[in-house]
């Protein structure tokens, strides 16, 4: 069977599934040329990150077509029901990203919390003294309450982070539970587990927040999960990440809240305008960007595609033996 991994794979992934008998393309096929390279070479399954969608459109124009995979969590760039109901298998990692995506938010916080996002820009230039006296009312994480909107395995896996910082974490999800949340092995103690009540109600929580990070899917209704309304009701002052997608928060009632000090910093991996994102996000000096890498790490991407190649040899079988 031939694979295209149209958004890249790594290498561990590729060599797994070569030594099982697929024949892996990594050459990258544009968007528009999707569907005709995928009959003219005899594609069988393809595999995408968020660079390339798979639509209603290539999924009919391609019959021989027998899975799309997802290197990730969202699968919005994938018409998964419509592949489902024409009988293509569609399937994610849920869970190889989920570290990396943790790890890049506590790095937004902490750059939004010293403003090392602004200031590493100002150091070569600006006069010392000046710059010293501008950045120096930081805060700390360590007390603060962390909003988590969104509480699957990317936000449980932020949490633990979080709550080694010394946070205190409260979070949003669609059932009111606790949560036991695992910190690690403890150095000295052993595995520590800490219970996180997740509550349904964003609005109530909105106001106890010092710190926010979505980890919530696109909308089906294309409407933010933070609008106006929301950023009403927090703490001025509030620090917001979103890693989650592009369009679950407001972008002009954000820009808005920050002009109005209601958000002191904002850190976004992800935008509306992908992968052209507006000017005025990125020229903000409230504001820190990153070009949607949550899950590009190292470790996560060998994660990823050794979880791909081990859902493809569950479908399919190893070739090889077969």
């Amino acid at each position: 069977m031939k694979i295209l991994a149209n958004d890249g794979i790594s290498n561990e992934g590729k060599v797994a599934l070569e030594k099982a008998g697929y024949t892996v393309i990594t050459d990258k096929v544009e968007q528009a040329d999707l569907a005709a390279a995928i009959n003219e070479q005899h594609i069988e399954i393809v595999l995408v990150r968020s660079a390339t969608t798979v639509r209603k459109e290539v999924i009919d124009a391609c019959p021989g077509l027998k899975l799309v995979g997802r290197g990730g969590v969202g699968m919005d760039n994938i018409d998964v029901a419509y592949a489902r109901e024409k009988g293509v298998t569609v399937i994610n990692t849920p869970a190889s990203s989920s570290q990396s995506v943790a790890e890049l938010v506590m790095g937004h916080f902490f750059a939004g919390a010293r403003s090392l996002h602004h200031s590493f820009k100002n150091m070569e230039t600006g006069d010392f003294s000046a710059l010293k006296k501008r950045y120096a009312k930081g805060t700390e994480l360590r007390g603060k309450t962390l909003m988590i909107i969104g509480f699957g395995r990317i936000g449980q896996s932020l949490a633990s982070y979080a709550l080694g910082c010394g946070m205190k974490v409260i979070a949003v999800g669609q059932l009111n539970e606790t949560i036991e949340i695992s910190l690690g092995e403890i150095q000295g103690i052993g595995e520590l587990k800490v219970p996180v009540k997740v509550d349904t109600d964003l609005n109530a929580l909105l106001p106890q927040a010092d710190f926010i990070s979505l980890h919530v899917p696109k909308q089906p209704n294309g409407d933010a999960v933070l609008g106006k309304a929301q950023f009403e009701l927090m703490k001025k002052g509030v620090i917001l990440v979103n890693a989650a997608r592009g369009g679950v928060v407001n972008e002009d009632d954000l820009l808005a809240a920050i002009a109005s000090g209601k958000v002191a910093f904002a850190g976004l991996d992800v935008f509306d305008n992908e992968p052209n994102p507006r000017a005025d996000l990125l020229n903000n000096e409230a504001i820190a960007t990153t070009p949607h890498v949550g899950a590009a790490t190292v470790e996560a991407q060998d994660r990823i595609g050794l979880e791909l190649a081990d859902l493809i040899i569950k479908q399919f079988g190893n070739k090889v033996y077969a």
